[in-house]
């Protein structure tokens, strides 16, 4: 990248081994939904993130873009990428594992991977749910998070009450059932945040 980020490595992640994740999703919780939605966390899923961040951050394409908000096209306040599995450099392959991981606990083919990366408090993706899902009765969409941890909110579509997970440094979060029909998600702006990237996982369509 030609911008120079910010990054803070986590105190709790200081390993010189290769990133690697946990194949048994040991430490697994369901938060379970109104309308049969759900999502599971497992908080430090990867291991090693800070340097699969630093390898992301570099290798990937990331590109800027705009959106429409409400009726206006705006800038896109976040870089995007799309990553072509079969085409991974060396530092990235886990890549690849983490979506044949993930594809077998869940029973889907989720190997439609895209990454948002948050530079900054200021960038954030505001309340939706994935277009590319809605329309499906049930959906899996998986998030690893990698850099600097950032709130992770939840609510019911249309608004209400929220929950909250911070997400960051290897944390997986995996939303589920209806959960792209009925409920909204957003990563919201904070005062000050380092960068964070997150991989998401998707069935291709």
């Amino acid at each position: 990248m030609s911008d120079t980020l910010t990054f803070q490595a986590s105190l709790l992640d200081q390993t010189t081994a290769e990133p690697t994740f946990d194949p048994t999703f040991a430490h697994l919780r369901r938060h379970r939904l109104p309308d049969a939605a759900w999502i599971d966390r497992q908080p430090g899923w990867v291991s090693g993130a800070d340097q699969l961040y630093q390898a992301a951050e570099a290798h990937l394409p990331w590109r800027t873009g705009t959106e429409r908000i409400r009726g206006s096209e705006v800038a896109r306040p976040r870089l995007v990428a799309s990553v072509d599995r079969d085409a991974l450099p060396p530092d990235l392959r886990l890549l690849g594992l983490l979506s044949d991981a993930l594809s077998h606990r869940y029973g889907v083919r989720l190997d439609a991977i895209t990454c948002n990366l948050y530079r900054n408090g200021r960038d954030s993706v505001a309340w939706h749910g994935d277009r590319v899902a809605r329309d499906l009765p049930e959906a899996i969409v998986a998030i690893v998070s990698l850099g600097e941890p950032r709130p992770f909110r939840v609510r019911p579509r249309g608004g209400g009450s929220s929950l909250s997970w911070s997400a960051g440094h290897g944390d997986l979060l995996v939303m589920g059932g209806s959960c792209q029909r009925t409920c909204e998600h957003s990563v919201p702006k904070v005062a000050a945040a380092g960068p964070r990237i997150a991989l998401m996982y998707r069935v291709r369509r």
